[in-house]
This record gives structure tokens, sequence and C-alpha cells, in this order.
């Protein structure tokens, strides 16, 4: 697939590097000739120096024979105007633009193609805003992620000494929560994959990933771990677009304070934001976080634009009594540094809005994809189509079915006609060696290195005689 990407910021780096790993013809452009060097330097690509939304530098990087095309340069106008003109000016068949104002996000009819032709607008800040509420809602978990529409969710957690299960066989779960259908996809024992079977036994520290109807995760937790008291105070450090969707999202439920360095920035969240506590102040000043007593904090979200304020101040934070600490972090090599310390969860940004993205680059009917692990694991939801004769998976049980060496097929959604004038419901099945896979089924895959992606989309590609 031929893609080109405006925008070599930390979003646009992040999707170039995903997407030259799987063998796209990529080209970037940027006004910034520094930073594209430093891409081309690590990457396999193409780069254009020029404005992203002018046709003439358009043409330059390929855009008449472009099956793709990318806008996550920091300007919502810029991203608007060049998905329009790949639209009327040279067809190109996909048009994806980041938007960050929510003055564009509320009108989606700007979005038409009678408009500015936008097929995907994605907004990495509410996509962040969305993973921590998950984050901050079940704080016993690494990740939790969402498929079939919310009805499903793919849980990661850390094994601790205490938990029900740990020390025992996978097959336990059944006999101890038989009224609950759940799956490991997963684990992973100091960073090595292990492909989970009946016998197999959860150590304390184990990374596990199941999946489970969103109604039952937190009965699937308290076999695995300790449960943590529910979350009743939030701070949150930094006051910027996260951090103000942030609070927004949180302050009906939680008690929360915010920092915000900027004074004229801390009176607009003050007035913009209903029962949230707004402080004007440095998020790394010890005697700030200790007067507005971190100690009590259930959970301390640094989230502002820099990353060693964000490690610092997380770090002040668990030292002075927050009981858990998450970070936002840019550099990827920073997140894997600090994550196994003392701060609980640090998240890369353009980790947790990739999937976004690869949604539509994915070969086969690709309805969702999470990437895991800081990028070496995903999971995907694949739709199942045509029959037999013309799948490879249509028609056969999962044990029958020729997936690639640590590939797992974990659940099912699967749309059940009900009476004539009544809508059909979708009945989620966790998936076992001998399920069936019918043809519309959402199959949610799970793989725990990317290399293995592009054949598990294989195996869901319909036969060319199929109509």
């Amino acid at each position: 697939m031929k893609v080109i990407v405006l925008g070599a910021g930390q979003v646009g780096s992040t999707v170039a590097e995903s997407l030259v790993s799987e063998a796209n013809d990529i080209t970037v452009v940027d006004t910034n000739a520094g930073r594209l060097a430093q891409l081309q330097d690590r990457l396999d690509l193409r780069t254009v120096v020029g404005n992203a939304s002018h046709p003439s530098v358009l043409i330059r990087a390929g855009i008449e024979d472009a099956d793709m095309l990318v806008a996550v340069t920091q300007s919502d106008e810029t991203n608007l105007v060049a998905c329009k003109l790949a639209r009327r000016l040279f067809n190109t068949p996909t048009r994806i633009a980041r938007i960050r104002a929510t003055d564009y996000l509320d009108h989606p009819e700007i979005f038409d193609d009678d408009n500015f032709a936008v097929d995907l607008a994605i907004c990495p800040e509410q996509i962040l805003t969305d993973y921590i509420v998950k984050l901050i809602e079940f704080p016993e978990t690494l990740q939790v992620l969402e498929f079939a529409g919310g009805r499903v969710s793919l849980v990661a957690v850390l094994a601790f000494h205490g938990g029900p299960l740990v020390g025992q066989q996978l097959q336990e779960i059944r006999r101890h929560m038989p009224h609950i259908n759940t799956r490991v996809a997963a684990i992973f024992r100091r960073d090595s994959p292990i492909i989970p079977e009946g016998n197999t036994v959860i150590e304390a520290g184990d990374e596990v990933f199941f999946l489970a109807a969103r109604e039952h995760i937190r009965d699937v937790l308290r076999e695995l771990r300790r449960m943590d008291k529910p979350v009743r105070r939030v701070m949150i450090g930094g006051g910027g677009n996260i951090g103000r969707r942030l609070a927004n999202a949180l302050e009906e439920r939680y008690q929360v304070k915010i920092i915000e360095y900027n004074k004229a920035g801390a009176e607009r969240l003050a007035s913009d934001l209903n029962s949230t506590l707004v402080i004007s102040g440095d998020v790394t000043d010890e005697e700030l976080l200790e007067s507005e007593n971190v100690d009590e904090m259930d959970v301390f979200c640094a989230v502002t634009n820099d990353d060693e304020n964000n490690i610092m101040s997380s770090l002040l934070a668990k030292r002075l009594g927050a009981r858990r600490a998450i970070a936002l972090i840019n550099r990827s090599s920073y997140v894997d540094l600090v994550q196994a310390g003392q701060i609980d969860i640090a998240i890369s940004p353009a980790q947790a809005t990739i999937g976004s993205l690869l949604a539509h680059v994915r070969r086969g009917d690709c309805v969702a994809v999470h990437s895991l692990r800081r990028g070496a694991a995903e999971a995907l939801e694949l739709i199942a189509h045509g029959d037999r004769k013309s799948s490879k998976v249509v028609g056969r049980k999962v044990e029958e079915i020729d997936l690639p060496k640590g590939a797992t097929i974990a659940a099912i959604v699967r749309s059940t006609v009900t009476k004539a004038g009544h809508p059909a419901t979708d009945e989620v099945i966790i998936a076992h060696h001998d399920t069936l896979i019918q043809a519309e089924d959402h199959v949610i895959v799970f793989a725990v290195t990317k290399r293995i992606v592009p054949r598990v989309e294989k195996l869901f590609q319909v036969g060319v005689g199929f109509l």
C-alpha cells in the first residue's frame, strides 16, 4: 500500500514506523528538514520538505497514485485542506485527518464528502483521555481495551502474590468461575510470551491478558490479584488539552484536583470546569504537592507536555504517598525505563492512539486494532466473510484454522437474528478449540508479536471466487 503521511511529529513518526515495518511504501511530508532527515536515517522511507496543504508538495510526495493520505500535522486546518485536495484533485481512496479542536469534532458534517472529505477524523487527545479514564475505573489493570463497540474488553493485569489463581493452572478459572466465560489470551513472563494452555501455571509477576464481557472484568480481576480500593481522589498534573479533557471526564464521579503552571491557563480551567479544584503551580514542586495532600490521592496522573516533568512529578507523588501514579511519556526509550520502576503505568501517547489508524491499513475487513506492550504485540478485531470454499476460517473450528504460532483466537462476537421486527442482538462467545467460525462473525485475535500479523490478516481475506 502506498501511504503519504503529513507531519513528522510524534504521531506522524510513530505512524510511519508502524507502517514501514509492514512493507508499505511510505512518504513523509514536513516543513522541518532536520526532523525528516532523522526519520530517514532510521527508517526505509521517502521524505518531502514542504507545506502539507500545497498541491505541488502533495504531487512531489506522490499523491496522484497514493492509496491513503494520513494528515497528522499539528494544524487542524492544514489536515482538513490536505484531505479536501486529496479527494477533489487526486481522488485518493482513503483520507485520515488528525483533529484536535472540539469545535470541529462537535460538527461531524464538516468531514462529509461534500465538505472536507475526511474518511476518519481522529483526536489523539480524546483517545488518550478515554484510555486513562479506563485505567482509573479499573486501578488494578495495566491496559483496558475495548472491542465490538465496548461489549468485549481485553484487560492486562500483573498477577500478584495472594491471587486465588496465582500458582494454579489456567483450567482452574472455569472451576472458580463457572458462571463467567473468560479466556486468557496471552501471558508475558519476564518479557517473553507464553501461549496459554489449560495446564499453564500463572506465576506472580506474570503480565496476563484476558478477554471477558465488560460486565465481568472485576470478577476475573479478583481471581488474579488483590483488588485495590475504589478510586475516589484524583490529582492531575498539567492543565493542557489532555488534562482539561481528563478533568472534565472525571469530575462528576471523583474528587479531582488539577495543577496548571500557567496562571492564565489555570484561570481558564477554573471557569470551564465545574467541581474540579484548579491550582496554579509547578507539578514538580514538592512543597505544593505536600500542601495539596498528594498523600491522600488514589491516583496521580501527570499529563504535561514535558516528559521529564511528568516523570519527576510522578516519582515525587509516589514518594509522598500517592497510591498510584500514571505518567504520559512521549519518548519510547523513557517508557521502558520507568515502567519497571516506581511509576505504576507509563503511557506512550503515540502507541495508545496508533490503533485507530492501523485498523484502516490492515488487509482484510479489520474493525479495530490495539497496540499492546508498547507496540510489541497486537490485538485485532476481524470480520470473517465468505464460506468454507472461499475462506480459510469460515465453517471451520478454531482447532482447524492454520493460525501462525503466537496467534490466538480469543473471542467471537456474533449477531443473532431475533423474531421479525426486532433488531439482531450480539452474542459474545469466548473461543475454545471446538468453536465454529461463521460468516460475518467478528473474530478477536491476539498476536504476541507484530511479525505474525500479516499472516493473520491473510487468513481472513476472501478468495477471488467469492461474490
